[in-house]
């Protein structure tokens, strides 16, 4: 098997520290993106907000992988806090993709994050990648987003954009916060539970990155989401019983509302996102239903 050297911005994320564990186990050379003065020939200085990169540390990659961005759901959505998830994300794209432009000898692909955000509420209509932006923060933080990897894009390099999921993960992430409150008994669905939730494994994740890093050809936008999306109902269901615990809690959306702000909406909104792209692409899930995801999560 070839070996690569790639580099990945947020790596110690729940996604990054996964994926640098997959490929360090198969013998990849793999090359951190940190905020501080870099401390060997693994570790490349940054600063996302400031929109620097020491690219002459990008030297030499076969592959840049961008997963940095603050936490959607570690704060309310003050304006201060989307002005922070903004800059962390589109400044920090705009900053890799023009270092990897200025390289004498680019890397071959640019893999970049985005997320299924992108389109909005879709309600009951099923969506692919051809499917337009919604509207609202989240969708036009991701069309930014996309948009501030221009710089690779012209400059030939092979760019592609992680239309990502709610990643089933007991590490972080939603699932990261419910397994805990079902595990006490205390889960239920949210709202009147109809929307539909796009979620795909932790493992599937970390997969697919690598399928699409492999890929040669494959560019532009991937939705990484599990074959058959699912409503917030049937999911709250199966975690119930997969957990063996009863999910009688359910959250009314007022108190939603009231707990999370303007953040409410992406948990009451319906996204039913399916993974056309990746399909075609010759991809194949490991735990594409959701009580598989749980059970892989949770090591049973």
């Amino acid at each position: 098997m070839e070996r690569y050297r790639i580099a990945v911005a947020g790596a110690s994320g729940l996604v990054g520290s996964a994926l640098v564990r997959s490929l360090a186990a198969d013998g990849h050379r793999v090359v951190r993106l940190v905020r501080r003065a870099a401390r060997g020939r693994d570790e490349v200085c940054w600063d996302p907000e400031g929109r620097y990169v020491d690219a002459a540390g990008l030297a030499g990659c076969d592959a840049v992988v961008n997963l940095a961005g603050a936490g959607i759901g570690d704060h309310r959505w003050t304006e201060a806090y989307k002005k922070t998830l903004r800059d962390s994300r589109v400044l920090g794209t705009a900053a890799l993709a023009e270092a990897v432009a200025s390289l004498p000898e680019p890397p071959r692909v640019f893999v970049s994050g985005s997320a299924i955000g992108y389109y909005g509420d879709t309600g009951d209509r099923a969506v692919d990648e051809e499917a337009p932006p919604g509207e609202g923060f989240l969708p036009s933080l991701c069309v930014e987003w996309e948009g501030a990897a221009v710089a690779a894009r012209e400059a030939g390099v092979r760019t592609v954009f992680l239309r990502t999921g709610l990643v089933v993960a007991r590490g972080g992430g939603a699932w990261g916060r419910l397994i805990p409150l079902f595990e006490a008994g205390l889960g239920g669905r949210l709202g009147d539970g109809r929307q539909y939730w796009s979620f795909i494994s932790l493992h599937d994740e970390v997969a697919a990155i690598r399928h699409l890093l492999d890929g040669e050809g494959l560019s532009g936008p991937f939705n990484l989401t599990a074959p058959r999306p699912l409503t917030n109902r049937e999911i709250t269901a199966a975690m119930g019983r997969v957990l063996h615990r009863p999910a009688l809690f359910p959250v009314p959306a007022p108190v939603l509302r009231l707990a999370l702000g303007e953040m409410a909406g992406d948990v009451l909104g319906s996204a039913r996102v399916l993974p056309r792209r990746l399909l075609e692409s010759g991809f194949s899930f490991a735990f594409p239903g959701v009580e598989e995801a749980l059970r892989a999560a949770l090591g049973r």
